[in-house]
């Protein structure tokens, strides 16, 4: 179980505060505070769009959106975000602080924080403030008015301030940092290996046969959930606490049968029922993994799995994917963090709002191993940059995309998976340079061959932005630095994100899309019913 935090929109607003935290982890809210991030119809996969492969631009896609009803709504936070225990015991809680990463985690608002994942079964919390109160061993109720008092005196400190109030960091504990980092992924590593932990890796209750010797079955960790509800109800400040869970893994026979007794015993409790997702095991991987249309798609048979549980107990209860990673072990260097892993990640965005998941939460934002967002050195990896455009133009209503391909037979024998994957949701309303009513595209080409798509019917003829991302670079696939429509994209010397630009393409022109890529392209002035209102 993971502590959660809501984080508003960066709107401009001298009377805006973030939320606190949804669990009792003051000493952490009151560091995190500033990191405030101002700003369903049945299943369908993405539709395939081109089965004649070395046939080299013999193909035109036609496609078309229904613009009158959205096939979703997903929660306003989809993107969200993870910070993994670790980095309390690691030391790199003081660099949550550090300017140039607040703005980096700012640019992905708005989005919900969870603080949980690896070593959180063995993280405890005592009142370091004053040692001499917490001898003789003072009961939960002592603890609860110490997080309440906490939590009071960081909002009133707040209000003085006026704001957030950032720390500056000399280049010395930037180096200092650096270490910390490779020295923690060798301990992480060390610790999956031996499978031996120290105390301070998974939250996984199916795995906890493994990492305690004993097994926890899914009617007892209900049981556990009820009664935690109960404890939190009489606090002031939890009585509305939300609780998620209950964040098992891959959903095989074994862990469906957990799902299934939590959810007969404690569905109702819980207001979003959560699992994780790991594509592939870290320690074999190549880059042309992440292009294999076999793997990007065991995401969805997961997701059928658990909703049909879920739906048996509570129809239409949320579910959210809290905590989904590339490659298992912390990530494989130069793979795990390059423009190839972008292919998956993109992917299981389209995919997972397509499929009625109300939020996906990122493992991680910035920690150890190279699954991040944010490298070691605070530079934004890849993946970061999609996140990006990502929350800069993709709105919370899933569109249903409609194609046609004019194309020449394709060869008997062969069988061709989706390598090209459209997805369509409404432009994000609070993009200030797009009219309510445009149409945001996101497409992946894992084609060796260029793609060409015409915009038919509601589309035809209307004027299009294109957010072209690609490598930059000679490392090619695993380049960890990316261009936008031809230009890198890296963070201003004043230490602020670049301006995104698009670039326009005429009324009326044929989409290319180059081979292995991906981008985005908003549709303007589609003046579609669906995106119209809020």
């Amino acid at each position: 179980m993971g502590v959660l935090c809501a984080f508003p929109e960066a709107m401009p607003s001298s009377n805006s505060r973030p939320p606190a935290c949804l669990a009792p982890v003051a000493f952490f809210l009151a560091l995190l505070v500033h990191l405030s991030l101002s700003s369903q119809v049945g299943d369908r996969r993405p539709l395939p769009v081109d089965r004649a492969p070395g046939l080299k631009e013999k193909t035109l896609i036609l496609l078309d959106v229904s613009t009158k009803n959205p096939v979703r709504t997903v929660n306003e936070n989809f993107l969200s975000l993870q910070l993994d225990p670790s980095i309390i015991h690691d030391g790199w809680l003081d660099f949550l602080s550090s300017k140039r990463l607040v703005t980096l985690a700012r640019g992905l608002s708005p989005a919900f924080l969870r603080f949980g994942g690896k070593r959180t079964d063995f993280l405890q919390f005592q009142n370091l403030r004053n040692p001499a109160k917490s001898r003789g061993g003072p009961g939960p109720d002592y603890y609860l008015k110490n997080y309440e008092d906490d939590i009071v005196r960081s909002d009133v400190a707040l209000d003085k301030q006026k704001g957030c109030k950032i720390a500056q960091h000399p280049d010395v504990m930037l180096e200092l940092q650096r270490e910390k980092a490779a020295q923690m992924h060798l301990v992480l590593l060390k610790e999956q290996f031996s499978n031996t932990y120290s105390n301070l890796i998974l939250t996984e209750p199916n795995n906890y046969r493994t990492m305690h010797g004993r097994a926890v079955n899914g009617s007892q960790l209900g049981k556990d959930y009820i009664q935690l509800k109960s404890l939190l109800q009489p606090i002031r400040i939890y009585s509305r606490a939300s609780l998620y869970g209950p964040n098992i893994g891959r959903p095989r026979k074994n862990v469906i049968a957990l799902l299934d007794g939590f959810m007969k015993v404690a569905g109702s409790t819980v207001d979003a029922v959560t699992w994780q997702h790991c594509y592939i095991d870290g320690r074999v991987v190549k880059v042309m993994d992440f292009l294999k249309t076999r793997l990007l798609d065991t995401l969805s048979d997961q997701i059928r799995k658990i909703q049909k549980v879920v739906n048996t107990y509570t129809p239409g209860k949320k579910i959210w994917l809290e905590g989904v990673v590339t490659t298992s072990a912390g990530g494989t260097n130069n793979l795990s963090d390059s423009y190839a892993a972008g292919f998956l990640w993109l992917n299981t965005l389209g995919m997972l709002a397509n499929q009625g998941i109300d939020v996906v939460i990122r493992h991680s934002f910035f920690d150890h191993g190279y699954n991040h967002l944010v490298d070691q050195n605070f530079n934004p990896l890849p993946d970061y940059w999609l996140s990006l455009l990502y929350k800069r133009l993709i709105g919370p209503k899933v569109l249903a995309v409609h194609v046609a391909g004019l194309q020449r037979k394709p060869r008997p024998g062969r069988v061709i998976r989706d390598k090209l994957r459209i997805y369509a949701h409404c432009t994000n309303h609070h993009n200030h340079n797009y009219v309510r009513g445009s149409i945001t595209l996101f497409i992946i080409n894992l084609h060796r061959s260029r793609k060409k798509i015409k915009l038919a019917g509601t589309l035809r003829d209307k004027l299009v932005h294109q957010y072209l991302l690609q490598p930059y670079g000679q490392e090619g696939l695993k380049s960890k630095s990316v261009q936008l429509n031809g230009q890198p994209l890296v963070m201003v010397d004043d230490g602020t994100l670049p301006e995104l630009k698009p670039r326009p393409l005429r009324a009326g022109r044929t989409l290319v899309i180059p081979p292995v890529t991906m981008g985005f392209y908003v549709v303007k002035n589609v003046n579609a019913l669906a995106c119209r209102y809020r």
